[in-house]
């Protein structure tokens, strides 16, 4: 007989009674079907009662506090302590327990609900609702605080996420625990992953610095990401979807459920290709994930292993102003000043504000990653389990570039000067980690303790493909520019929480992160690069959470962060780790009709590694150090059930983000232009999903998205407006249609998203940078400045349909 854990969550219904109170609710399983027969227990008084056919069952019980524990056959019991004062109604999902043994997996990296932080969960059932092929940033648009946006402008390809206006590099994210950023860019690389979101269970978005994780701190937010759970059922699944700008999605997945009770294998293989909105800005993202499960009573082995192969064309060069102006003549004064060949004025000329700089064919990046996981997650007695999980990542790739009239300095002499050539830049590494952690828990302290390894080895070169005119004694694909890299990160943390009484419980989580980062070599630029550095961090989190009464919650929590420079800042000459000193203060509402989360946050930075605006020559954000910023918020997010018919979703966010004296040069002279805007920290996020279920098989969202100006430099516009990206405002419109088929196949899901219904034109990212210029004048410096622009797709659609059988 299967064994099986469950998890309790809970909306509560207030109804007054003068005499006894109505304890009821439904008791149902993780795919929401209701459960007749499942046992309601209460201890204290010896009595109990059975759900009906339809899952529901009540009580009638004295004012007083209560031990109700509810089991079901194949499903394990578990105890829940209840304050009875006024009727009260339940609402109780039970999960497989295969289901909960997986969740093990990020327990460590994860809050709940006693935890005193600030967080976000999406479930696979809402993840499905709109994935036809978009990378997970774009997914996560919705979601409070969150900015996402693309190179190619539609969605797949190359993407981006900020939280709190912290970029990706500031994101900490692990894929069932174990780390993904990339250790030494401290980027993440969704391209990498087409698809992954097909084979997510769940994820969790912690903005602020949130719960210890592993990898490198999280400064802005934490995306923790569960892949998919091991299934009792075997089941197979096409999915495939289409759209604009010849958007492709194919996508198969099988499950062989449980054989023998014991084992299954589960598996997805993924194409997605797409020409992007702007020009010559395609995909081609190959991508597969392979999981085998050894389950039993307490015991789960998973072997996983997936990864993905991505050619993409490179659209990171942005466009000009003058283009999106479509403005005639600054176009012209552009192409003067910045020393344009015939044929790229053309290329601009005749382009529109999809223009792209890039017209050689191979302009690509081509980058293949794959992943190797082991989990041992083993349940040792009611309070006792253990996780342990090893990983090892491989990558390889290149982008190759065709460059016009080199001089042969900037290629170590290989070529002659003047000569066109096309060379290929790699990186090639290893990435290793292990993980383990023990988890102590009763009814009144959950105890998470842990340690986590990494080992990265990355080779960083350069090599001459072609040249138009080689120096002599050269060969094709000879090098020229090597580094090489290491870098090991261990961790050990022990984090808490605890009753202190019936209402109040305590959080304690304590961190040491001991970081060496080595490198040698030479850059892309032929500057030498040795690093060897050390990092000891102390990050201490501390919080309060106290329930109000069983609807409301109040939290506080006071956390500390540290983090070391990634490549490109020890490139630039940074070499200082920063801090974030993190403190929170939150209101949770759960009733029968509402949840509403609402948070306020201080984040106040030493040293913090705020983005320039520029990019450097492979389109990866420069930083540099703002000495003393803060970031202070409102954040609000609600789940409001109207009827049947209608519900809604609505978040905002509200902030200001300053840098505090910040000084920069300006015309040759350093100025303190006192407090400015950070980069890419819009004051205002708003996002609201208005969700229309007009039968029970139907759902139609209408989604949309404010977000408000944005400086792309730290200078507070005092060299020019250049650095201005106007607010903008945008609505999608999803549909999701479900039939049930009696034969052959299980359900049909029919899913159609019509991206910005109203066909607005607007920019949500760009870069911008200044430089020095003496040649019209030796005698006096000025300040001139330079900037691109993203723009993002008018108005678009994604149809797709799967089969599920």
């Amino acid at each position: 007989m299967k064994k099986i854990t469950i998890f309790l969550f809970l909306l509560v219904s207030i109804l007054t009674n003068a005499q006894s109170f109505k304890f009821s609710g439904t008791v149902i399983d993780e795919n929401e079907n209701p459960l007749p027969g499942a046992s309601v227990y209460i201890k204290e008084i010896k009595k109990g009662t059975s759900t009906n056919f339809k899952g529901n069952f009540s009580l009638q019980l004295k004012k007083g506090t209560y031990t109700v524990e509810v089991s079901f056959i194949g499903y394990k019991t578990i105890s829940q302590r209840v304050l009875l004062s006024k009727n009260e109604e339940y609402f109780i999902k039970l999960k497989t327990g295969s289901m909960v043994l997986d969740e093990v997996l990020v327990a460590a990296v994860r809050a709940n609900t006693d935890a005193p932080v600030t967080f976000s969960n999406l479930s696979k059932k809402e993840i499905a609702k709109r994935n036809l092929g978009q990378d997970i940033p774009i997914l996560l648009n919705y979601m409070p605080s969150v900015v996402s946006s693309s190179d190619a402008g539609a969605g797949v390809g190359y993407t981006y996420m900020s939280v709190r206006g912290s970029n990706g590099e500031r994101i900490n994210v692990t894929v069932n625990g174990i780390p993904y950023n990339d250790a030494e860019s401290h980027g993440t690389f969704w391209v990498n992953l087409g698809d992954f979101a097909s084979s997510t269970q769940n994820l969790q978005l912690q903005r602020g610095v949130g719960t210890s994780t592993n990898g490198s701190g999280a400064f802005g937010a934490s995306l923790n990401i569960l892949t998919d759970a091991a299934q009792e059922e075997a089941y197979g699944e096409i999915s495939n979807s289409f759209g604009s700008f010849n958007t492709r999605k194919h996508t198969v997945k099988f499950s062989t459920g449980k054989i023998n009770d014991h084992i299954e294998i589960a598996g997805r293989l993924s194409n997605i290709s797409s020409d992007g909105y702007i020009d010559r800005a395609s995909s081609d993202l190959k991508s597969y994930f392979l999981q085998g499960s050894y389950i039993d009573d307490n015991t789960l082995i998973k072997a996983i292993t997936f990864g993905g192969k991505e050619k993409t064309y490179q659209a990171w060069y942005g466009t000009p102003k003058v283009r999106l102006e479509n403005d005639a003549q600054g176009i012209e004064d552009y192409i003067t000043d910045n020393f344009l060949s015939d044929s790229e004025a053309e290329n601009l000329r005749n382009s529109d504000r999809r223009y792209n700089y890039y017209t050689y064919d191979n302009e690509v990046d081509n980058y293949e990653q794959n992943h190797y996981q082991l989990h041992w997650n083993e349940q040792l007695n009611d309070n006792w389990s253990t996780n342990l999980a090893l990983n090892y990542t491989k990558g390889s790739g290149y982008f190759e570039q065709y460059k016009v009239e080199e001089d042969a300095a900037d290629f170590n002499n290989l070529i002659v000067d003047g000569s066109d050539v096309i060379v290929r830049r790699w990186l090639q590494n290893d990435f290793y980690v292990a993980n383990f952690n023990a988890n102590y828990k009763n009814e009144s302290l959950n105890v998470i303790s842990g340690i986590s390894y990494s080992n990265y080895t990355g080779d960083h070169f350069g090599e001459v493909i072609w040249g138009e005119d080689l120096a002599p004694n050269t060969n094709i694909r000879d090098q020229y520019y090597f580094s090489d890299a290491k870098k090991t990160d261990f961790s050990v943390f022990a984090k808490a929480n605890f009753k202190i009484s019936e209402d109040l419980s305590g959080y304690l989580d304590l961190q040491g992160r001991f970081v060496n980062y080595q490198t040698n070599g030479i850059t892309s630029d032929l500057e030498n690069i040795g690093v060897d550095a050390n990092f000891d961090f102390f990050n201490p989190k501390v919080g309060l959470t106290y329930k109000v009464d069983p609807n409301n919650s109040l939290y506080t929590s006071f956390a500390v962060a540290n983090r070391e420079p990634n490549r490109n800042d020890f490139e630039g000459g940074v070499n200082t780790h920063e801090t974030l000193n993190d403190l929170e203060f939150g209101w949770r509402l759960k009733s029968e009709y509402v949840k509403l989360n609402t948070n306020v946050y201080y984040m106040n930075y030493k040293n913090q590694l705020v983005l320039t605006g520029a990019l450097d020559d492979v389109g990866a954000p420069i930083r540099a150090t703002s000495g003393d910023s803060y970031r202070l918020g409102l954040e609000i997010d609600a789940d409001i059930y109207l009827n049947e018919y209608f519900s809604i979703k609505p978040n905002a966010a509200f902030s200001s983000n300053k840098n505090k004296n910040f000084v920069a040069k300006i015309d040759g002279a350093l100025q303190n232009l006192g407090n400015t805007d950070i980069s890419f920290s819009p004051d205002v996020v708003v996002g609201n999903m208005f969700i229309y279920k007009p039968i029970e098989n139907l759902q139609i969202s209408f989604l949309s998205k404010y977000v408000g100006k944005q400086y792309m430099s730290n200078l507070g516009s005092k060299v020019s407006n250049s650095d201005i990206i106007d607010s903008y405002f945008t609505s999608d419109l999803n549909f999701v249609y479900e039939v049930k088929p009696t034969k052959i196949f299980k359900s049909i899901v029919f899913t159609a998203l019509i991206n910005n219904i109203f066909d607005r034109e607007y920019v949500d990212r760009g870069y911008y940078g200044t430089f020095d210029d003496t040649w019209s004048d030796p005698n006096k410096t000025t300040t001139l400045d330079y900037a691109g622009f993203y723009p993002q797709a008018t108005r678009n659609f994604l149809v797709g349909v799967t089969l599920k059988f």
